[in-house]
């Protein structure tokens, strides 16, 4: 892990622009949101994710969060069908303040095109670069 400023960013993770990050697992992906996202949006209130079997595709709006500051579109890392809804982070949303990399999951994706799809998203090193502009930027 490498701390960025006082946002944390994992190592073993894929990271996506849209403040997402992905973890491979076999032949599925595990999906969440990163801690710059969390901490952006400060205390997380309600999550809005899809229900199993439902078809996501790259770059596109899948679900909702909703903080004290905003409201924010989760969007899709990967293509493919959902397996997984976390119901903790439905059922306390707050969890996504808590452990964002960790319990906090959102969903787990039976991918169809994983590894073209990595090519569109950054790396560990990519992604630690990446937040640095952030930081920079805010």
């Amino acid at each position: 892990m490498v701390e960025v400023e006082g946002y944390y960013v994992l190592e073993g993770l894929y990271y996506s622009k849209d403040f997402a990050w992905i973890k491979v697992e076999n032949n599925k992906v595990r999906v969440g949101i990163t801690d710059y996202a969390q901490k952006a949006l400060r205390e997380i209130v309600y999550t809005e994710l899809p229900d199993i079997g439902t078809e996501v595709k790259q770059n596109e709006s899948y679900g909702v969060l909703e903080s004290v500051k905003a409201v924010y579109d989760l969007i899709t890392p990967i293509s493919g069908e959902i397996e997984e809804v976390n119901e903790e982070a439905l059922s306390h949303p707050e969890t996504l303040n808590e452990d964002p990399y960790g319990k906090a999951w959102l969903l787990v994706i039976k991918p169809s095109n994983l590894q073209t799809e990595l090519d569109n998203i950054m790396d560990f090193d990519k992604a630690v670069e990446w937040h640095k502009t952030q930081v920079k930027e805010k």
